[in-house]
């Protein structure tokens, strides 16, 4: 009897190990040098300044991702199952406006006051303010693919948008590789994605008068916010998988991220190796550019970056037992040189996911894929004086 019970145990135990070595992943990941992880020091020194956030229900919904103060002066806040949730700027009367029927990352509005929205799973879509419920049914799909020149090639992954003035929309295609529809939600592609690591985000531009799109830079490790400089001549971009955000002419063409590391004109790093993965990028107040953390960095996944056969095993585990970073709230403003002048953190995480910053004359609202509601804080308790 000890016998075939040790025996029945050397079986499934290889088992195991066969299953860790062999079975079948969606990712095929790639080597990559992950800069040494300073910690939270100098600009980033630990802090509880995020802390103690005053919640606004938004009528059940979840998940404030992106939030912007819309041409009729209302709060609209794009939140779980593709709906933006609209109210007042104090948060009152919230109510939905539209629902595209997919996840809307990020949205701009253009000069004609339509809200142009980066929906993950449709592309980029415009939908008309004051039209109500009916324009999230009838969104018109802008965008949804970008012509190369090997055949029409689909955006999988629409992240970021941001409308100049000259009426150009730029916008961030985080992934060629994994879409959200496909591959269980926004937060699920962007962990495969980033641990596969094969840098196929991109950003583009689209001409609303002679209807093409075309790609400004390639080869980002899951591109995602995205934000005009003031004069309107440059592109600041998060890369999410590489810790760090460029500053990118808005006339480059088919720049190579990968390329540009050794030194172009049109592109060039303003941050870089920073303490957590950079998500939403917002315009504030003064000259400030906002970003915020979805997560902190995990030591297990830097350790990870030159052993792609590991990350391999990682995804064979079952999802709880991913190396996901436990929540931090972090967000940071920095000016157009790269030189961060606010930094507010909460370690506790109890504001999940912080991916950004909406700055009004006299609030801060903090955007998350994942809270239960909008949490916002008084400026002058970060230190920032109200207009």
């Amino acid at each position: 009897m000890l016998r075939k019970t040790l025996l029945v145990i050397v079986i499934l135990f290889l088992a195991l190990v066969a299953y860790l070595l062999l079975a079948p992943v969606p990712v095929d990941p790639k080597a990559w040098n992950a800069p040494q992880d300073a910690g939270y020091v100098g600009a980033h020194a630990r802090n509880t300044r995020l802390a103690g956030l005053t919640m606004l229900a938004m009528g059940g919904a979840t998940g404030p991702e992106h939030v912007a103060l819309g041409p009729d002066g209302k709060l609209y806040a794009a939140v779980d199952g593709g709906r933006i949730v609209r109210m007042n700027a104090d948060g009152s009367a919230p109510e939905v406006w539209a629902a595209t029927g997919g996840r809307v990352l990020g949205f701009d509005f253009d000069a004609r006051g339509r809200l142009i929205a980066a929906d993950a799973m449709r592309g980029v879509l415009a939908l008309e303010v004051g039209v109500g419920l009916d324009a999230g049914k009838t969104a018109e799909v802008l965008v949804d693919k970008v012509r190369l020149d090997d055949g029409d090639d689909p955006i999988r992954y629409a992240d970021a948008v941001v409308v100049a003035k000259d009426g150009k929309i730029y916008f961030t295609d985080a992934s060629r590789r994994f879409g959200a529809r496909e591959w269980g939600g926004t937060f699920e592609a962007s962990v495969l994605d980033i641990i596969e690591h094969a840098a196929t985000g991109r950003v583009l531009v689209h001409d609303p008068v002679n209807h093409r799109t075309e790609v400004v830079m390639n080869d980002l490790a899951f591109a995602n916010g995205l934000a005009l400089s003031a004069d309107e001549k440059s592109l600041f971009v998060a890369e999410t998988g590489e810790y760090r955000v460029w500053k990118v002419d808005v006339n480059a063409r088919v720049l190579s991220a990968k390329a540009s590391l050794s030194g172009t004109p049109q592109a060039r790093l303003v941050l870089s190796n920073l303490p957590g993965y950079p998500d939403n990028l917002m315009r504030g107040m003064q000259g400030r550019i906002w970003l915020g953390f979805t997560k902190p960095r995990g030591a297990a996944i830097d350790k990870m970056a030159g052993k792609p056969f590991l990350r391999k095993i990682t995804m064979r585990l079952p999802k709880s037992m991913w190396p996901v970073p436990p929540a931090y709230g972090h967000v940071i403003a920095f000016d157009e040189d790269g030189k961060v002048v606010a930094d507010l953190q909460d370690p506790s995480g109890a504001y999940p996911e912080t991916t950004g910053v909406t700055e009004t004359s006299d609030r801060l609202y903090i955007q998350s894929l994942h809270a239960p509601a909008l949490g916002w804080m008084e400026k002058a308790r970060a230190g920032l004086k109200p207009l």
